[in-house]
């Protein structure tokens, strides 16, 4: 399908958003993948450092284990046509410094969703399967902001099939939650297999 006028125009838009100008490291550099082909769509947190210096997302450890997780092909997963790939925030936020030494990055820009998600993702009419990473992306997408307690990653995710098929609920594939998946083997041992069958369905229906 040839994209509208509509959402080229407001993919230029983002691409040229400085919004957050003043609040980030680096120049801003919105970092997203985006067809209104796409029938899946990965909602993370915010593109890392090597995504910035890449000038595409998850270039790093962290996608090398997701693209695993959906038993994909590194051509397939940044093909637009069938991977719409739209984080919380769209540039690098920072990294969060504590005792003089790294300890992840910082939440994305709190402007970044608000100013355009929801124009964005009414675009993406074909999506099947909506692939949710963090916390982040669980309070947006499971409407769950204006609970007083939210919905923690680890419930969400162990809940996974109260929003199966439309949903899948993971935990981040950074190496910092090599823990996390120690600790919880079921996630692996039960949601991957589905995950990976449904995301083959998809593909294979185009």
């Amino acid at each position: 399908m040839k994209p509208s006028d509509k959402f080229l125009q407001l993919q230029a838009k983002i691409l040229a958003c400085n919004l957050c100008q003043a609040e980030l490291p680096l120049p801003a550099k919105p970092i997203i993948q985006i067809s209104q082909n796409a029938k899946i769509l990965i909602a993370g947190q915010a593109p890392g450092i090597k995504a910035h210096e890449k000038g595409a997302p998850f270039h790093d450890p962290s996608g090398k284990r997701l693209r695993d997780w959906l038993g994909i092909t590194e051509e397939q997963f940044y093909d637009a046509n069938l991977f719409a790939i739209v984080p919380m925030g769209f540039c690098f936020p920072g990294t969060i410094i504590r005792n003089g030494k790294k300890s992840g990055d910082k939440p994305p820009m709190p402007s970044c969703a608000p100013t355009w998600r929801k124009a964005l993702l009414e675009e993406l009419a074909h999506i099947e399967l909506t692939i949710i990473l963090g916390q982040y992306a669980i309070d947006y997408h499971l409407n769950r902001k204006q609970e007083k307690h939210k919905l923690p990653v680890t419930q969400a995710v162990m809940n996974w099939q109260e929003y199966w098929p439309a949903y899948v609920v993971m935990p981040h594939p950074s190496p910092r939650n090599n823990i996390w998946l120690k600790r919880h083997p079921e996630f692996e041992a039960e949601v991957i297999p589905r995950l990976r069958n449904r995301v083959e369905d998809i593909l294979h229906a185009q």
